[in-house]
């Protein structure tokens, strides 16, 4: 296991990226919102919509850090953060993907808890 502040970094790096430029079809930007303290790291789509028409506020992404290991929570980006977290140096056996069910997640190639 890495450095827990190695982790917080790449995990803050890889967020960030997402809090960059906008929606071709909507008022809409990404705002990254970072809780060191309880090593919540979260990203938040904040604006108005066109198709559908409206208030827009949601989380995209939604990363923890449990017990020396990443969690994903949210992922709600196209391709997934998970590949991009390990490239960036985190281990893949560091990376939980908490959106799936627990019994799940021992098939997915990452950690399992």
């Amino acid at each position: 296991m890495a450095d827990v502040n190695t982790y917080r970094r790449i995990v803050k790096d890889v967020l960030r990226r997402y809090a960059v430029g906008g929606y071709a079809n909507a008022d809409i930007t990404n705002e990254v919102v970072f809780d060191g303290e309880n090593d919540r790291y979260l990203v938040v789509s904040v604006g108005w919509g066109i198709r559908p028409k409206g208030r827009i506020h949601g989380c995209l992404l939604h990363v923890d850090i449990v017990d020396g290991k990443v969690w994903i929570q949210r992922d709600g980006t196209e391709g997934g953060i998970a590949d991009e977290l390990e490239e960036a140096g985190i281990p893949k056996e560091e990376i939980v993907l908490g959106f799936h069910e627990p019994q799940v997640r021992k098939y997915t190639g990452y950690a399992a808890a």
